[in-house]
């Protein structure tokens, strides 16, 4: 899939030392609930595994072809943070910190927001963040997602208790964007 300025496609083992390259810096995981890479061999084992999942895509910059984020679909079925509906799915999303602050991930979020109510048939699209993590809450206004409920005493990835705050859009939502 392609936007603007990026390529979503899927992942490839030899993406391992540019996801190693942006997903080992300490200012990116914890804060979306997963630990730094430690290694490529840790990167690579990662696109065999969590990024092998349907709909996870790297974030290609079309001018560099390097992968620089990753942003996926994650459906009621799988690994997700919220309770979701039948029809429903929930999209997540991190990119490297050069790359912050210059509307690549909000781009590529409207590109998935599309794929899911365009292709895949969703009727209601999720997204959470932690407390504190204000560039995340950010690219959700961005993209039009509106607040629906927090939750508190909620167990991440990393094992810490954490609040996690709940945005949402409706595919009607969406149709009044477009």
């Amino acid at each position: 899939m392609n936007t603007e300025r990026l390529i979503l496609r899927p992942w490839q083992e030899s993406d391992a030392e540019a996801l190693y390259k942006y997903a080992q810096d300490p200012a990116i995981g914890p804060i979306a609930g997963w630990p730094p890479h430690t290694s490529v061999e840790d990167s690579l084992n990662i696109i065999r595994t969590v990024f092998a999942a349907p709909e996870t895509y790297a974030v290609e910059l079309k001018q560099t072809g390097e992968p620089v984020g990753s942003i996926g679909i994650m459906f009621g079925d799988g690994l997700h943070s919220v309770e979701m509906q039948e029809n429903e799915a929930e999209i997540g999303y991190w990119i490297g910190k050069p790359y912050w602050g210059q509307g690549l991930i909000p781009e590529a979020v409207r590109r998935l927001m599309q794929r899911c109510f365009e292709d895949l048939g969703i009727n209601a699209i999720w997204c959470g963040y932690y407390d504190g993590n204000t560039k995340s809450r950010r690219v959700m206004e961005k993209c039009g997602f509106r607040f629906h409920h927090t939750e508190e005493g909620k167990t991440s990835p990393l094992g810490d208790i954490r609040t996690e705050h709940f945005m949402k859009m409706t595919k009607e939502e969406w149709e009044e964007l477009k």
